[in-house]
């Protein structure tokens, strides 16, 4: 008996859902409560090493644009700012649980939070420059920029030492209308880049200002002037 041949129409499918996976967004994985941080002007920098389940162990500028997926996951209120802490409460808006919120005590401790069924994408941001940091007073003079303590940012530049910390400087654009995403199980860990299974244009409104992120920039810049840059 003959084989079947397959219908043209079934190729078409399979090109067609390629194209789809091969076009989603890509989102960078943060803290919820440094997602809001970037979404309202507070922050301007990330800073990164990379996790235990990133390609090579190690962080790598995978992508100049994508949108800000805020998590849970091993965010901690002592490792944040003191003039920062109130914000813990408020970036549980940016999950949505089945049933009531967590209490904010919850995140007092790593672990101390559950992870919600979907998040809320508010947020995207462009690479606007990016240095390799391996100097601690660097770090600590950019921490205008960050709502994290220095203790821990310096935490992450010691991790792993003999590979430096990635410092970028987020162009960071609200959306027009928040949008809730489903948490999938393949988002859970430590890793950086997500690919996100909706669509998601990248439109919006710029946190700061073309003369504030401008003046901010060039501070920015003048600190890491002695740090090698990782992207033109």
């Amino acid at each position: 008996m003959a084989a079947s041949r397959p219908k043209k129409n079934s190729f078409r499918t399979l090109d067609a859902a390629l194209e789809v996976l091969s076009s989603m967004p890509v989102a960078l994985k943060e803290w919820a409560v440094t997602v809001r941080a970037l979404a309202e002007g507070e922050q301007l920098v990330t800073l990164r090493k990379g996790g235990i389940r990133e390609e090579n162990k190690h962080f790598e500028i995978e992508h100049d644009r994508f949108f800000l997926y805020p998590t849970f996951d091993h965010q901690r209120n002592d490792l944040i700012r003191q003039s920062h802490v109130p914000e813990l409460a408020r970036a549980l808006e940016e999950g949505v649980w089945p049933e009531n919120e967590p209490p904010a005590e919850a995140l007092i401790q790593d672990g101390g939070i559950a992870q919600p069924e979907r998040v809320r994408i508010r947020a995207w941001a462009e690479v606007a420059s990016s240095y390799l940091i391996t100097d601690p007073r660097a770090i600590d003079a950019l921490s205008p920029y960050y709502i994290w303590t220095t203790d821990y940012a310096e935490k992450r530049l010691h991790w792993k030492r003999r590979h430096p910390l990635h410092v970028m400087l987020l162009r960071t654009y609200r959306i027009p209308r928040p949008v809730t995403v489903k948490v999938r199980p393949e988002y859970h860990g430590c890793r950086s880049w997500l690919e996100l299974y909706r669509d998601l244009p990248f439109e919006g409104t710029p946190v700061l200002s073309d003369e504030e992120f401008e003046r901010a920039s060039e501070e920015i810049e003048a600190i890491a002037s002695d740090a090698v840059p990782a992207l033109a």
